[in-house]
């Protein structure tokens, strides 16, 4: 429940009630949402629309179900299979950071900001989208759809 006592309640009761009748709550990393799959999802989603990202996901947790599977996968068979979703620096810093993950998180997912923002490609941003989504914690999202409402609300 948002606390009504803010100055900017209604805007984001607004923006909540919007949400619930038209925001996508259905999409393959929302289902049974792990910190792996929603990293993975952050990362795709970056400067690429849903409806392309989708099947990649479903590809990717496929051949690599958890983090330690992706770290010990080849780096040219992780590339194979985001051949066509561009911007490849962002599957070599996903293959660097499941690395980091099993070696110095056992494999395991960080839960502390500073250690998510640590990973190869990941910016503040994403480690609020991560971080919030998965833990409920309260990080900041500031990605180009929050820019376009924000600057929309502030005019």
């Amino acid at each position: 429940m948002l606390a009504q006592s803010t100055p900017n309640a209604p805007f984001a009761q607004a923006v909540l009630t919007w949400y619930d009748k038209f925001g996508r709550k259905h999409l393959p990393w929302q289902q049974n949402k792990t910190l792996y799959g929603v990293w993975l999802s952050e990362v795709m989603l970056q400067q690429t629309q849903v409806a392309t990202v989708i099947p990649y996901f479903e590809r990717f947790v496929k051949t690599f179900p958890n983090l330690t599977a992706l770290a010990d996968a080849p780096l040219d068979e992780v590339l194979h299979l985001w051949t066509g979703l561009g911007y490849y620096a962002r599957a070599r810093n996903l293959h660097k950071a499941a690395q980091v993950m099993r070696d110095q998180y056992c494999g395991k997912f960080p839960t502390e900001f500073e250690q998510v923002l640590a990973l190869p490609g990941v910016g503040r941003s994403t480690a609020g989208a991560i971080l919030s989504s998965c833990l409920n914690a309260p990080y900041a999202i500031l990605d180009g759809n929050v820019k376009r409402v924000l600057s929309r609300y502030l005019r």
